[in-house]
């Protein structure tokens, strides 16, 4: 089995990306609430490249922002996984775990459950420490991360170098998880 190989629990494919992603996509994109932390809304032809971007990372590293697909029915729920952190960034080519649901999946263990399985396979695949950012305002992202066991970096927050100055969203926390002994 290769790391492009889909990553399966059991309620929840983590896979490549599809076509029939990018409306589903599109709309999770375009909730306000689901894109508070984030930044502005993407239009499709932003979607389509982001997509594009992910399956890119998955064939060249074997890892990337999967897409989430619910076992029971099918339906995207968003994606997790591991890919290269964002340059000018502390965290920068080093692994960085990210989620996003749409917001009807919230709250029912959905992230924590692709975000463990997205770490068991990066250890599994000798990557020695994964990092994660998110604003401090998220407390539902730093509080996953906290759950997953990571730890909060001392010294480790930092301004987002593509959010604007004075842009709420621009200050950023860093946490890490190393792979366990």
């Amino acid at each position: 089995m290769t790391r492009a190989a889909p990553i399966v629990t059991d309620r929840l494919i983590l896979r490549r990306w599809e076509a029939r992603d990018a409306a589903p996509f599109h709309a999770m994109g375009r909730d306000a609430q689901v894109m508070r932390y984030i930044g502005p809304p993407l239009g499709m032809a932003e979607v389509k490249a982001a997509i594009a971007r992910q399956n890119d990372l998955l064939d060249t590293g074997g890892s990337c922002f999967r897409a989430i697909e619910r076992v029971d029915d099918g339906a995207f729920l968003g994606f997790c996984g591991i890919k290269p952190g964002p340059d000018g960034t502390p965290i920068a080519g080093q692994p960085e775990i990210g989620w996003r649901l749409r917001r009807d999946a919230w709250g029912r263990g959905y992230a924590r459950e692709a975000a463990a399985a997205s770490l068991a396979d990066a250890w599994a695949n000798d990557v020695a420490r994964v990092a994660a950012i998110t604003v401090p305002a998220n407390r539902a992202s730093w509080g996953l991360m906290i759950r997953l066991g990571m730890t909060r970096v001392e010294d480790g927050d930092f301004d987002h170098p593509v959010v604007p100055e004075g842009n709420p969203l621009r200050r950023h926390l860093c946490y890490t998880i190393g792979r366990p002994q």
